[in-house]
């Protein structure tokens, strides 16, 4: 009876220590499967922040130095030259075509035709302090074009960059016909739609007028009565899906962000079903500038698609709110801070915070100094003076070298 109780305790600590053994074995094949997840999470971590530095960092890197060109200077060295730091020069190479020749530029523009005299301030030339931008070639630009789709988007302002830009490429055009508006319309300020093409070298060029980017409707139900419309600062302009598949874009905003285009004609902001009538202007900027980020990174493909986006145009009023203008002979050889807009720094502001890359043309103080070349009262309604728009040619020409500039110049910020 000793012998089986022996026995029988032996066994059951035989028992016991197989139980603990294999316990022991879960135990540590656990831990290792466990250990095993963690360094997996931890590689997959790591990988994920290597690929995002990798995508991510270019891209700032190609947002914050974007105005930066390596061109050859007049000793045949290099330097890198920011294009936007520089001043005006006489050149009596320019202008780059007649205005009087080009069917797209619109009367009002065209300041010669309508009565102006001087002749000076078609003769100005930016000259960055480092280098040259190089002259247009028209036909390298109108090669590099072939089957490609332009187009830009924005104001009046970006109306008249458009205009610029045909009247330059027709110059290399032999058969003139064969450029066209695609659906025969007059140049006008009240279509949302317009584009010529080309013929000859099957390529649009195009402009959609957004002024506010966003889309901007009917006040909705039960509002307060000084609300007429409003700006959805969350939903881009409804006819962004003709944008996407343009091989380059060019976009600007900026000149109806004020009171009197907007809370005086009863425009207010609004963001989801939420009215916001508190709201500054700079903030809706913003928000609208953001919304239009997020399209470009979710929507634009930037393998087939170049962005670009140009600065705050100034104005040279003397009242504005009497409207009287203050052109002069030649350009200001002091721009007492009107090279800084709130609205282009907003816009660094938010293309360095963008995935695909974007093209900041900053405008703004080279424009401050052309307080001569605004439209005044050489326009189709002389009784009103202008201040805020361009005679063409004249500087808009000149965004149009340096927008040519990265897409002929520089081989890594080419389309082709």
């Amino acid at each position: 009876m000793m012998h089986s109780i022996e026995r029988m305790s032996s066994f059951n600590r035989s028992v016991s220590f197989k139980q603990r053994a294999a316990n022991t074995r879960k135990s540590w094949v656990a831990r290792l499967f466990r250990a095993l997840i963690a360094v997996g999470s931890l590689v997959s971590f790591f990988l994920a922040i290597g690929c995002g530095y990798l995508y991510v960092l270019p891209n700032l890197t190609h947002a914050f130095h974007d105005h930066e060109f390596i061109f050859s200077n007049s000793n045949d060295t290099t330097n890198t030259c920011d294009i936007f730091d520089g001043n005006w020069v006489l050149d009596d190479s320019y202008p780059l075509y007649n205005a009087s020749e080009c069917p797209f530029v619109e009367q009002g523009f065209n300041c010669l035709a309508n009565g102006r005299v001087d002749e000076d301030y078609l003769k100005w030339r930016w000259k960055p302090k480092n280098c040259d931008i190089p002259r247009v070639n028209v036909q390298h630009a109108l090669e590099t074009f072939r089957n490609k789709r332009v187009a830009f988007v924005g104001d009046s302002m970006s109306r008249t960059q458009w205009e610029s830009l045909i009247c330059l490429l027709m110059t290399g055009v032999e058969d003139k016909n064969s450029v066209y508006e695609v659906n025969g319309n007059m140049i006008t300020k009240q279509i949302r739609f317009l584009g010529v093409r080309f013929s000859s070298f099957n390529f649009t060029i195009e402009f959609y007028r957004s002024v506010f980017l966003v889309q901007h409707n009917w006040a909705p139900k039960n509002v307060p009565k000084r609300v007429r419309s409003t700006l959805k600062l969350d939903k881009l302009d409804d006819i962004s899906k003709e944008w996407i598949d343009s091989d380059v874009l060019i976009f600007n905003s900026g000149q109806w962000w004020v009171p009197g285009k907007l809370f005086r004609m009863g425009c207010y902001f609004q963001v989801g079903k939420s009215l916001r009538l508190g709201m500054s202007i700079a903030t809706a900027f913003r928000t609208a500038l953001r919304t239009w980020a997020s399209w470009v990174d979710n929507v634009i493909n930037p393998e087939k698609t170049r962005i670009f986006f140009r600065t705050f145009e100034p104005s040279h009023w003397r009242n504005l709110t009497l409207r009287e203008c203050n052109v002069t002979k030649f350009p200001l050889s002091e721009i007492e801070g009107q090279d800084f807009s709130p609205f282009s720094e907003t816009v660094f502001d938010v293309v360095n915070n963008m995935i695909v890359p974007v093209t900041v043309v900053h405008i703004t103080p080279m424009s401050a100094f052309r307080s001569d070349a605004h439209v005044g009262t050489w326009s189709d309604r002389p009784s009103l003076s202008d201040c805020s728009h361009w005679c063409l040619p004249g500087v808009p020409d000149i965004w149009n070298e340096i927008l040519l500039s990265y897409l002929l110049t520089n081989k890594e910020d080419t389309f082709e």
